[in-house]
């Protein structure tokens, strides 16, 4: 016997315009894999160790509808028609871990990365084949920010480009194709001032809930400064300001010494519980 909505995935799977495989398991990977299955389609996840394996797989739980992989062989991809590099913002890693993927997949299959900050050309020509390659990124939290930024190589076709924002659109996102700059657009006009705001606190000694109330009632901000950089994370906010100014040795243009003194300290923002604010006092 059937199990009951079996059916009903079944059909959704068929409809799916990708097969969809997700290398990496961490807060962006999941939120893209939640959106993938909340739209009808399956995901193959890759992650880095059984305990990646075991986190992911407690993440997505809420997710019954649809079929859910989770493992660490990369063969597992194989099937895939679209693959989304998903890990951290480190170049070194990306350019190892791309070709890698490539071997893995067929010659029509799709590869992008959810870079925020790095050019997607270069990261094209690691991949072993720019042609099928381009950038997405997403927001955090993904299930919630409706924008997606495509950026695509020189290389990539109509037919690439087509998938690629038929794909954002399946899942409920909507594209819009923006320039192989540093940052693309939205990093690129946002980082400035989140590390201005970084800057003021440095300068007067401020409290952060101060700077934050500043924005949000006196700019309409929904979230202020501070606690959008501990929602994005401080260590990928340090990753994206050493890439947008990486052509720069002016200091006032690199992430602020707060922002590498909480890295150090591993207050990472909510993913680790502390960032500007301290959220293991927040009530259960």
């Amino acid at each position: 016997m059937s199990q009951p909505g079996a059916g009903d995935r079944n059909e959704a799977s068929q409809t799916f315009p990708e097969q969809v495989g997700i290398a990496g398991s961490g807060t962006i990977a999941c939120g893209l894999a939640s959106c993938v299955m909340a739209h009808g389609g399956d995901v193959v996840m890759l992650a880095r160790s059984e305990d990646s394996v075991r986190r992911a797989r407690k993440a997505l739980s809420h997710r019954h509808g649809q079929k859910l992989t989770v493992t660490t062989d990369r063969e597992a991809l194989a099937a895939a028609t679209l693959v989304v590099e998903a890990v951290a913002e480190e170049p070194e890693l990306k350019r190892d871990l791309l070709p890698a993927l490539r071997e893995q997949l067929t010659d029509q299959t799709l590869l992008a990365s959810t870079t925020s900050s790095l050019s997607i050309e270069a990261l094209a020509v690691a991949s072993g084949d720019a042609a099928r390659f381009f950038g997405l990124h997403v927001f955090n939290p993904v299930a919630k920010m409706k924008l997606v930024e495509l950026c695509f190589p020189d290389e990539a076709d109509g037919a690439v480009r087509g998938r690629a924002a038929a794909f954002c659109e399946a899942i409920g996102k909507i594209p819009v194709e923006v320039p192989d700059e540093p940052g693309f657009v939205v990093n690129r006009l946002l980082f400035p001032y989140l590390f201005d705001a970084v800057r003021l606190l440095e300068r007067t000694a401020m409290e952060p809930e101060a700077v934050d109330a500043c924005m949000k009632l006196g700019a309409s901000h929904p979230m202020g400064p501070l606690q959008l950089l501990d929602l994005v994370g401080i260590d990928v906010a340090e990753a994206i300001g050493e890439a947008l100014y990486a052509d720069t040795s002016d200091p006032a243009h690199r992430p602020p010494g707060r922002v590498k003194q909480l890295v150090a300290e591993g207050r990472l923002g909510r993913k680790s519980g502390a960032g500007f604010y301290d959220y293991r006092k927040e009530p259960e």
